[in-house]
């Protein structure tokens, strides 16, 4: 078993005549979703463990959209920055349902980055993603003053262009005053700017996860605000599939979505994780502002092909 005991951090100290005083014992803090630069963030890798650092997190993981291209700066950032590193992504996937398709991001923790099944399917969904900015940015242009090249100007120089770099651009633009702004107005699905992407079915790219040896979590599964959401019936069946885990604490759930899906997870025997979804100064959230427990990231690294890096 792992440990994650925090860094730095005593548990007893000496007292009079050798005696052991009590001290409080503070457990890890521990975030496990955040974006760089290699997606969406605006922070480099590097900068992301520097936040953590400064926020007081003992672990963090790295999710870039679709990609592990922020990994070795990451971890190269674990020894001085003082933060564990728990390596992974954040997955595109769709279910299909009689209404239409559902999009579900499914963070993969500690998997074979050289995997060739789910890498194929990584790549292909950054390429059709660049398809869809350039068609989407093409429809804005039509209304505001919104150019391709604007739109790359946001971006960063390993990342792919994405609906977040849009939303930056028409910031830049002064058409909107924020990313959330944009993504509620006219990048959200339902706004006739909206270009959907190529994304695997969430069954397939969970057996993808597994094969590469990561363990599969559902991002912000209750997050109404985004779109529709998928059915407890339809988290059932993916647990049934390997799903390992629901991101239940995540400031996208309100506290009744919370206990809700607290309970589904208890009924389905799926790890309870929470976590910021961080991206720097592109969206509210903070880092830190939700954390995991513990013994959750301890069955995580024992299911997972990789380690934890820590310091």
């Amino acid at each position: 078993m792992s440990d994650v005991a925090p860094r730095g951090r005593r548990f007893a100290r000496a007292g009079a005549r050798g005696s052991l005083e009590s001290v409080i014992v503070t457990p890890p803090r521990i975030d496990l979703h955040t974006h760089s630069r290699a997606s969406d963030g605006t922070d480099s890798p590097r900068g992301v463990l520097e936040a953590a650092a400064g926020a007081g997190l003992d672990v963090v993981a790295l999710t870039d959209h679709d990609t592990t291209a922020g990994w070795a700066e990451a971890a190269d950032a674990v020894a001085p920055t003082g933060v564990a590193l728990v390596r992974g992504a954040e997955i595109s996937t769709r279910v299909t349902t009689e209404g239409g398709s559902i999009s579900v991001h499914l963070l993969s923790y500690l998997h074979d980055p050289e995997d060739a099944v789910l890498r194929a399917e990584c790549d292909r969904t950054r390429d059709d993603r660049l398809t869809r900015a350039r068609r989407m940015t093409e429809r804005l242009a039509e209304d505001f003053p919104l150019t391709w090249e604007d739109v790359v100007a946001q971006t960063g120089d390993d990342a792919t262009v994405g609906r977040p770099h849009l939303a930056d651009a028409l910031v830049a633009a002064g058409v909107v005053a924020s990313r959330d702004e944009a993504f509620a107005t006219m990048l959200h699905p339902g706004a006739r700017y909206y270009v959907p992407h190529y994304a695997p079915d969430t069954d397939a790219a969970v057996r993808a996860v597994l094969g590469a040896g990561g363990v599969p979590v559902m991002a912000h599964p209750g997050a109404g605000a985004r779109g529709r959401t998928v059915s407890e019936e339809t988290i059932a069946a993916l647990a049934a599939a390997g799903l390992a885990g629901l991101e239940v604490d995540h400031r996208d759930h309100d506290a009744a979505t919370r206990d809700r899906l607290r309970g589904l997870a208890g009924e389905l025997g799926l790890l309870v994780t929470g976590s910021s979804d961080y991206h720097g100064t592109g969206k509210l959230n903070r880092i830190g502002e939700r954390v995991t427990a513990p013994e959750v990231l301890v069955q995580i690294e024992e299911r997972g092909l990789l380690d934890v890096i820590r310091p």
